[in-house]
C-alpha cells in the first residue's frame, strides 16, 4: 500500500515540477517585456541568473529555446541601436557646447578689445549721430534747494542723483520718480561743532564707483565723507587751507583726488579714513578736476590759464595751455581725451599727448551786451558721455549744447541747444547715457556777479533719444 502511495504521488510530484518549470519560464519572458517597455535605459543587460535558470528548465521544447534565442538576439540589436542614439546625442551636445564656447570667446575678445582701447583712450563709441533733440516738454524739473544748485553726481547704477548748493544743503533724490530719498539740511556758520553737514556753500562732490562712498567739498575748506545709500555721515578730511573746489574718486578704487583754491591737490583713502599725499603746482586757485580709472588725475586752474594732468606715482605733471580767460571746468571723455571750458566763452578740446588743443571754440556760447561791447558767456559746465563722441556745455546763455567730436578728437560741431534759463552749474550725463542732468542756479557757482531773477534754483532731468545701435570704434589719437 505504501508502495502504491508513492507511485501515485510521483506523477504529482511530476506536474508540481513542470507547473513550477512554466511558472519559471513566464518570469524571463515577463522581464524581457519590461526591458522592451524601458527602452531609453542605455545600461539595460540580460539577467545571466534568468538565462541559467531558463537553460536548467526540463522538458523545454526547442522551438522555445529558438524564441529564447531570438529575443535575446532582439535585445543585444535594441542595445547597439540605443547606444548609436546615444553618441549621436553626444555628438549634438558637445557640437553645441563648441559653438557656445565660441559665441563666449568671440565676446570675451570683443570685451577684451574694448578694455585696451579703453585703457589707451582710443575707445570712441559713435553715439552723435544717432542722439535726437529732446522734447522740451519732457523735461523734469526738480525743485528743492532754496539757493543756487553748485554740484550734482549721478549713482554709478543710474538710479539716483544727489545734489548740493548754496545754502549748504544735500539732496538725494529718486531718478525714475523724482522724490527726495533723503535730506542732509546746511548749518549755520559757527555751528559746525554741533551740526552733521556743511554750514558753507558746498561747491563740489563725487560718488565713489561702487556707489559706496559720496564726498563733497565746502567753502570751509572741509571734505565730508558719506555712506552714499543712507547719506550716514562717517567722518571728515580736513588739511587744505582754502576753498574744496574739485572732487573725483578713481574709478575702480576708493581713492579720492581733491583741489582747492589753495592751488593743491590731495590724495585720500577713503575706506581707510587716511591722507595720502599733497601735490602742488598751480599758480592761482584751481576751479575743477577729474578723473578715470587709471591713478592720475585732470585740473583746471582757474586764472593760470592751465590745464594739468597729474601723474600720481611719479608726482609728476603735464602742463597745457590754450584758453585765454580764467578756466572754469574741466571733463575727461576718456582715458586720453578731455573737454575744458572757460570765461573768455571758449570750448576746447585735449589730447594727453598734445600740450595745444586739438580743438577750440570761440565763444560757444555767443556773446551779450552792447554792440561793440559784447562779451561772450562764459562757459560754467562742461560733461562728457564716456568714451564717446558727445559732449555738453553750460553757461548763462539761455542754453545747454551738445557737441560732436569729429573723427580723433580734432573737431567740435553742435548738434542741438535745449532751452535752459539760469547759470547751467552742472551737468552730468548717466551712464548709460540715456539722460542728461543739468544743476542751474540764478547766480554762478562761485561767485554772485549776475542774478539771473526769472532762473529757478532746480534740477533738470533731460531724456536724451536716440536711434539706432551703436557701434564701436577706435579713434585716432595721433
Amino acid at each position: 500500500m505504501a508502495a502504491a502511495a508513492a507511485k501515485k504521488k510521483q506523477p504529482q510530484r511530476a506536474a508540481a515540477a513542470g507547473g513550477a518549470g512554466r511558472r519559471r519560464r513566464k518570469v524571463p519572458a515577463a522581464e524581457e517585456k519590461s526591458w522592451q517597455k524601458a527602452g531609453s535605459k542605455l545600461n539595460e543587460e540580460i539577467s545571466s541568473d534568468s538565462e541559467a535558470e531558463s537553460s536548467a528548465l526540463g522538458g523545454k521544447r526547442k522551438k522555445d529555446n529558438e524564441a529564447e534565442e531570438e529575443i535575446e538576439e532582439t535585445a543585444q540589436e535594441k542595445k547597439l541601436r540605443l547606444a548609436k542614439v546615444y553618441l549621436e546625442q553626444l555628438r549634438q551636445q558637445e557640437e553645441e557646447k563648441a559653438e557656445e564656447e565660441a559665441f563666449e570667446k568671440d565676446l570675451v575678445a570683443s570685451r577684451l578689445k574694448e578694455d585696451v582701447l579703453e585703457q589707451k583712450g582710443k575707445l570712441q563709441r559713435p553715439v552723435a549721430k544717432e542722439l535726437q533733440p529732446p522734447d522740451t516738454a519732457a523735461i523734469r524739473v526738480l525743485r528743492g534747494h532754496q539757493l543756487p544748485i553748485t554740484c550734482l553726481v549721478i549713482s554709478p547704477d543710474d538710479k539716483s542723483i544727489f545734489s548740493a548748493a548754496k545754502d549748504c544743503s544735500i539732496i538725494k533724490w529718486d531718478v525714475e520718480s523724482g522724490k527726495k530719498l533723503h535730506v542732509i539740511p546746511g548749518g549755520k556758520k559757527g555751528t559746525e561743532a554741533q551740526h552733521v553737514g556743511h554750514t558753507t556753500p558746498v561747491l563740489c562732490m563725487a560718488v565713489s564707483s561702487d556707489g559706496k562712498y559720496l564726498a563733497t567739498g565746502d567753502r570751509n575748506k572741509l571734505i565730508m565723507i558719506w555712506e552714499a545709500a543712507t547719506c550716514k555721515h562717517l567722518y571728515k578730511f580736513t588739511g587744505h587751507r582754502d576753498a574744496v573746489s574739485g572732487l573725483s574718486f578713481q574709478k575702480g578704487t576708493h581713492q579720492l583726488y581733491s583741489a582747492s583754491h589753495d592751488r593743491s591737490v590731495k590724495v585720500w583713502n577713503v575706506a581707510e579714513n587716511a591722507y595720502v599725499e599733497t601735490l602742488f603746482g598751480h599758480q592761482d586757485a584751481i576751479t575743477g578736476l577729474d578723473s578715470l580709472s587709471r591713478e592720475c588725475c585732470v585740473t583746471a586752474g582757474g586764472r593760470d590759464g592751465t590745464v594739468r594732468v597729474w601723474k600720481i606715482p611719479e608726482e609728476s605733471q603735464l602742463v597745457f595751455y590754450g584758453h585765454q580767460g580764467s578756466i572754469d571746468c574741466v571733463q575727461l571723455i576718456n582715458e586720453e581725451h578731455m573737454v575744458s571750458g572757460a570765461d573768455d566763452g571758449s570750448v576746447a578740446l585735449w589730447g594727453l599727448s598734445k600740450k595745444k588743443p586739438l580743438a577750440t571754440v570761440r565763444q560757444a556760447h555767443g556773446a551779450h551786451g552792447a554792440q561793440g561791447l559784447e562779451q561772450p558767456h562764459w562757459v560754467s559746465a562742461v560733461a562728457a558721455l564716456l568714451n564717446s563722441d558727445v559732449v555738453a556745455t553750460g553757461s548763462h546763455s539761455g542754453s545747454m549744447r551738445l557737441w560732436k567730436c569729429g573723427e580723433g578728437f580734432r573737431r567740435l560741431e553742435p548738434l542741438f541747444d535745449i532751452p535752459l534759463v539760469g547759470f547751467v552749474n552742472s551737468l552730468k550725463f548717466s551712464s548709460a547715457g540715456d539722460f542728461l542732468v543739468a544743476g542751474i542756479g540764478q547766480e554762478h557757482r562761485l561767485g554772485r556777479w549776475w542774478r539771473i531773477k526769472e532762473a529757478k534754483n532746480s534740477i533738470c532731468i533731460i531724456p536724451l533719444k536716440r536711434m539706432g545701435a551703436s557701434h564701436t570704434q577706435p579713434a585716432d589719437s595721433s
